[in-house]
């Protein structure tokens, strides 16, 4: 394909992607009226999904780091100490992320590169 095809392929998307999206994000709302309760297998997930997610989240982040090569899981390690550290000391979830990222990026590009 040539870049007038795939561009315009690209265009023609963003307002599909954008309209999905937006009936994504109303839809909760427009099955779920303000008045009307929710289902309890509803509320049961809105409690224990973010967690799940979390999990999934470190168990993905950490599928390729090998124990046996150098560095050996190190800057990993330290990142998530310090992602654990922040969060339990201020209590702030942004504060925790960028921290952790930052550490990471640190350690892999300058201490063990």
């Amino acid at each position: 394909m040539d870049k007038k095809t795939v561009r315009a392929a690209f265009q023609a998307s963003l307002p599909v992607m954008a309209a999905v999206t937006a009936l994504l994000r109303f839809l909760p709302f427009l099955v779920f009226p303000g008045g009307r309760k929710r289902p309890q297998i509803i509320t049961y997930l809105g409690t224990v999904l973010p967690y799940s997610v979390m999990a999934m989240l470190v168990i993905y982040c950490l599928k390729n780091v090998s124990l046996i090569a150098a560095p050996h899981g190190i800057p990993e390690l330290l990142a998530i100490a310090a992602v654990v550290g922040l969060h339990l000391w201020k209590k702030n979830t942004l504060l925790s992320i960028f921290g952790g990222t930052a550490l990471y990026m640190i350690l892999v590009q300058a201490v063990f590169a």
